[in-house]
């Protein structure tokens, strides 16, 4: 919500994905208004590349992990292809090798729709790499909601909150 306070409420968080929804509505409809100049090939592999590195191979270990912890590695993949910096480099270095093209929406596509549609944002060390409700995170969802300005003086006690449930494995 700001830098002070590491987190997101229900309403910041659809707010946020309604942000990237609008991204993603934008790039769609350049897309599709210049789809007779898409180059297919190209299209189908930009928006493919970034799960085929970064989320399938972390999806299949996670999945044969029978619930243990999978090597970090798999978050970092799925973090730097998920990257919108990353992305964004990778635009640039192809428009440098091989020009301009309606292809390239096809990153903002992927990356915009993740976390629009699906709610799947960058993965923190400290969480399982399928999502799942993190017991701390439960405890504090509860003690904040039930916070009353009425009563108490909401950010003294978020910042006693975020300090008792910091997670230091981030």
């Amino acid at each position: 919500m700001d830098a002070h306070n590491l987190f997101e409420t229900p309403v910041t968080y659809r707010l946020i994905r309604l942000e990237y929804g609008l991204g993603l509505v934008v790039a769609t409809a350049l897309f599709l208004a210049h789809l007779d100049e898409v180059r297919w090939l190209p299209a189908l592999a930009l928006f493919v590349y970034i799960d085929l590195i970064g989320y399938l191979p972390g999806a299949i270990a996670h999945r044969r992990a029978g619930g243990r912890r999978i090597p970090r590695t798999y978050h970092v993949l799925y973090n730097v292809m998920h990257s919108l910096v990353t992305q964004g480099l990778v635009a640039l270095a192809w428009i440098w090798l091989f020009g301009a093209e309606w292809a390239l929406l096809m990153l903002p596509i992927h990356l915009f729709g993740d976390r629009a549609l699906f709610g799947n944002f960058l993965k923190p060390f400290g969480l399982r790499f399928e999502p799942e409700t993190h017991p701390a995170y439960e405890r504090f969802s509860a003690e904040y909601a039930a916070l009353s300005p009425d009563t108490v003086d909401a950010a003294d006690e978020g910042r006693r909150l975020a300090d008792r449930f910091d997670a230091r494995a981030t």
